[in-house]
């Protein structure tokens, strides 16, 4: 009955907007448009115009986050080209900018908050699979450099850059809001929201900010532990939930401290994959199932802290950033039906058998950079850069009695595997902006960074291989720079070219016991060179913007996970090639009314082949790097009688020319890679603003659509696979209906 009054809500919504839109649009169709303010941004480490910053990015304000219902990175997508997500579980996904992507273990986007970077900068510590997913509520922007960013964020940068930037404590009076908000998922029960954030000064000079969210999910997948079985109804619910503090001390103009404080827990069930077709992709047994013999889950917990001070020297000013961030998740994944059999064979002990892994990341960060204040013949910044990354991850078999949690007897040690590892990276860095005549801008940037690594990895038990104890260790030193050219018309509108370079770090092998030939004790770092030109252009009034870019990566020494005896280890392949256009545009018809698309087409393949272990083939697509994806959205705002504020807008994505992981037993059966079929997300959203009071009504995914976001390789791969050879992948959330209540004091 939720799910029929939701639709009927969107329905009288719908008709309330179509008649006000009649009153309406007369008077507001001859309207002048109003002066739009441009959006400044801090991503390249100083204030700027987009139209300053000479390469291609995005900018999510945090309005358009709330009117969009933009809980996380899956929401966003949309108002982002080139941006993409594999997922299979909430709080556990791959970041993806202009396809370099190829399944490894490092990060090749990096994430900030605010003046903090998060994740593992190594390739021991699965900083590709744990972006950090922040919750959005209470965001200024969410700032997305495209292509490598080497030059000013060094190491893990080369696809590009995603930076949450919070609100900072306003010393100019009180507020508080409110939001409560409730869902129905098709296929799955009810969701709900809350949030809350409050700012007060505390003197003059002191001003402290604090806000909070819980987010709880029903799940729409059902347990079979038995092909067409049902068993559990709705296992991959999850919660999400945190808060945000900040204050602030401005004693003067020329001086600011602000320090700030974050936790956030992501707690899931089940993976949010299906059982589908091993060749179509299709969904099996007519809904979303997953064979699960024993419960699954997941429990991320982020915790940030950091002081930023500023000082104003007057030609000069001088910014100090001190973090500590710790990065926490507990797992435990169902092997049952790939190890089970095999370990009653050798043993002859009935069992079902889970993985138990804990994974920890404690990082602590120091910047401190000096900038100058507007020059009139060039600007310029450098800085020293200091981290120390401590990386766990502890993985181990448990056998269980079938059907309970009671732990097996008559059972050796299976499996019990813990590494241990430490990057540390020292960099400086310098960026200068010449501006070579009063149209014509030279920008250099350069950063040298040196970093050490070491690890050690104890284990034992059946599984194992028996007892091994082994230690690894790397060094290594790293130039990148970036050079662009910019050729302002007015100040809104520029043409510009550029050059970057962007790494990932090398770093040691902890061997397995009884390594194959040749399998290497170290890999090396990867990098990327790109070459892009764009433009940028904006009317005075709004009513027309364009963001054109296009660009030539080479990507070599490209880091890769292989397999060997059961345990990961990285390798090093020959290189891949990713040619593309990404555009946004914006067009402003009358007051109120915007019409907004955006997309890119990508061609991001592989050079040369891969080691058999990871399957990819000559030629072969990039895993997850769309043909191309495009958006159309449309949002328009007016008054109900001339006293009460409404708004509403639609949006569609569709995501085409997508691959699938790596996997060489189907590319040789099948002389192909695995495809994504096509699909197309819709989404809408409505609201009315009654005074204090805001009310909104939004679905997502209206069409229903099964978009494929992940899947697994075979288990001669190393992935994990279903009964009757059914393949796990990761899905969209289907349908949700929706509505929102906000109060403002």
């Amino acid at each position: 009955m939720a799910t029929v009054a939701g639709r009927i809500a969107v329905t009288s919504m719908a008709l309330a907007i179509s008649n006000a839109l009649s009153d309406a649009f007369a008077a507001d169709q001859a309207a002048p448009q109003d002066d739009v303010q441009q959006v400044v941004v801090t991503a390249q480490k100083r204030a700027q115009t987009m139209v300053d910053v000479p390469q291609s990015m995005s900018v999510v304000g945090g309005d358009t986050l709330d009117k969009h219902q933009a809980t996380g990175f899956a929401d966003y997508l949309k108002l982002v080209p080139s941006l993409q997500l594999v997922q299979s579980t909430p709080g556990e996904g791959r970041l993806v900018l202009r396809g370099l992507d190829t399944g490894g273990v490092a990060s090749t986007v990096a994430v900030y908050l605010d003046e903090t970077p998060f994740g593992s900068s190594s390739g021991l510590a699965n900083g590709a699979i744990l972006a950090g997913d922040f919750d959005t509520f209470d965001l200024a922007r969410i700032e997305v450099l495209r292509g490598p960013q080497g030059a000013l964020y060094g190491a893990s940068s080369l696809g590009g850059l995603v930076k949450f930037v919070t609100n900072a404590p306003d010393l100019n009076g009180f507020a508080l809001r409110a939001r409560l908000g409730a869902a129905t998922v098709d296929g799955g029960k009810v969701s709900y929201r809350s949030n809350l954030v409050v700012n007060t000064p505390l003197s003059d000079t002191v001003a402290l900010r604090m806000s909070g969210s819980y987010q709880k999910e029903p799940g729409f997948i059902d347990s079979i532990g038995t092909a067409g079985s049902d068993i559990e109804r709705n296992i991959n619910g999850a919660r999400n939930y945190g808060g945000r503090a900040s204050l602030l001390y401005k004693p003067s103009t020329t001086f600011d401290l602000r320090l700030s404080a974050v936790a956030q827990n992501i707690a899931t069930d089940a993976p949010g994959t299906v059982e589908s077709d091993p060749d179509t992709l299709e969904t099996l047994y007519g809904h979303p199932t997953q064979s699960q013999f024993i419960p699954h889950m997941r429990d991320i917990h982020y915790r940030v802290f950091n002081g930023t001070a500023n000082w104003n020297l007057g030609a000069a000013s001088l910014t100090s950033s001190t973090s500590y961030s710790t990065q926490k998740q507990f797992a435990r994944e169902d092997v049952s039906f790939n190890l089970s059999e095999l370990v009653e064979g050798v043993f002859g002990v009935p069992n079902e058998l889970y993985l138990g892994q804990e994974t920890e990341l404690k990082k602590f960060t120091q910047e401190l950079r000096l900038s100058s204040n507007a020059g009139k013949t060039f600007d310029w910044l450098a800085g020293l850069y200091y981290t120390d990354e401590k990386g766990a991850i502890a993985q181990r078999y448990h056998a269980v009695v079938p059907g309970s949690m009671t732990p097996a007897t008559g059972l050796p040690l299976l499996a019990d595997i813990r590494l241990r590892s430490n990057y540390r990276e020292v960099a400086a860095f310098a960026n200068t902006t010449i501006h070579l005549t009063p149209v014509y801008d030279l920008d250099v940037g350069g950063r040298y960074s040196h970093n050490k690594q070491d690890a050690r990895q104890i284990g034992d038990g059946a599984l194992a291989g028996g007892p091994a104890d082994n230690r690894a260790d790397s060094s290594e030193g790293v130039f990148t720079y970036a050079v662009a050219l910019k050729r302002k018309f007015s100040e809104r509108s520029a043409v510009y070219a550029r050059a970057a370079k962007g790494f990932r770090p090398g770093g040691p092998n902890v061997l397995p016991p009884n390594p194959g030939p040749g399998t290497p004790a170290t890999y090396d770092s990867d990098s990327v060179m790109s070459y892009e030109a764009g433009i940028k252009t904006q009317t005075v009034d709004g009513m027309w913007s364009l963001d054109l870019s296009a660009f030539h990566i080479k990507w070599k020494d490209i880091q890769l996970l292989a397999v060997v005896n059961g345990f990961g280890v990285n390798t090093n392949g020959a290189g891949a090639t990713a040619d593309g256009v990404e555009i946004s545009a914006g067009f402003r018809p009358m007051r109120g009314l915007r019409l907004s698309a955006n997309g890119a087409w990508n061609k991001a393949r592989l050079d040369g082949a891969t080691d058999p272990l990871v399957g990819g083939f000559k030629g072969d697509r990039l895993p997850f790097s769309p043909k191309y994806t495009a958006a159309l959205l449309a949002d328009y705002r007016w008054t109900i009688r001339d006293t009460t504020p409404a708004y509403a807008g639609v949006s569609v994505r569709r995501i085409a020319g997508q691959f699938a992981s790596f996997d060489f037993d189907y590319r040789t059966a099948n002389g192909r890679q695995r495809e994504i079929p096509s699909y197309n997300v819709f989404d809408a959203h409505a609201g009315v603003e009654l005074g204090t009071w805001t009310v909104e009504l939004y679905g997502k995914n209206l069409g229903n659509s099964d978009g494929r976001t992940s899947t697994a390789s075979l288990l001669a791969n190393g992935g994990f696979v279903y009964p009757n050879g059914a393949l796990g992948t990761g899905v969209i959330a289907p349908r949700t209906l929706g509505f929102t209540l906000t109060r403002e004091y």
